[in-house]
């Protein structure tokens, strides 16, 4: 019986070209086969990373064993994101938390999530990540939560409506100010 928490070894998003847009390895130290395939050198992760793309950059698949490593991945417009695990790790916990992130991705960038969205909010797309995996641990699975704890809160400032009779009080006060000055030269 397996008694280890789920665990993670890599995240990563390859855009359709084959291209690194974000990488994260994780080594996590008390897991029972986190010692034998680790990728820890970037040539390593690299040449895992083109093979990896070589083998999933056409859309059909979710679930697909690589190099003694169970790769969990899903397409998004021009980017692939890929949980990598151990192969005796759960799937579907995999597939949860990964489709848990990209549901949290989708709902902070407005269903914008192609390349240059994702670049232009990498704080939002780290901070979604570090919800969803903690130093290689699966600790979210529900994207509505992650989304969230994630999401920028609002400013606590009034809207300042601006109307004529906005614009005709701020001339009064200038014109009175002007007045005031004017009377004590």
């Amino acid at each position: 019986m397996n008694l280890s928490l789920y665990t993670v070894s890599a995240f990563l998003i390859i855009d359709t070209d084959g291209h690194r847009v974000l990488a994260k390895y994780y080594h996590p130290k008390g897991h029972p086969n986190g010692e034998s395939k680790k990728l820890t050198t970037l040539k390593e992760q690299r040449a895992f990373e083109k093979g990896l793309f070589q083998k999933t950059k056409k859309a059909g698949g979710d679930i697909i064993l690589y190099d003694s490593h169970l790769a969990v991945y899903k397409h998004s417009l021009d980017l692939i994101f890929y949980i990598i695990g151990d192969p005796s790790e759960n799937e579907l916990m995999l597939h949860a938390a990964l489709v848990a992130f990209s549901d949290a991705v989708h709902m902070l960038l407005r269903n914008q999530v192609e390349k240059r969205g994702v670049l232009e909010n990498l704080d939002l797309v780290l901070l979604c990540l570090d919800e969803t995996i903690d130093d290689g641990i699966i600790v979210d699975t529900d994207s509505t939560s992650i989304a969230s704890r994630v999401s920028r809160p609002k400013a606590d400032t009034t809207d300042i409506v601006i109307n004529e009779q906005t614009l005709l009080s701020a001339y009064q006060t200038v014109k009175e100010k002007m007045q005031q000055r004017i009377g004590q030269l």
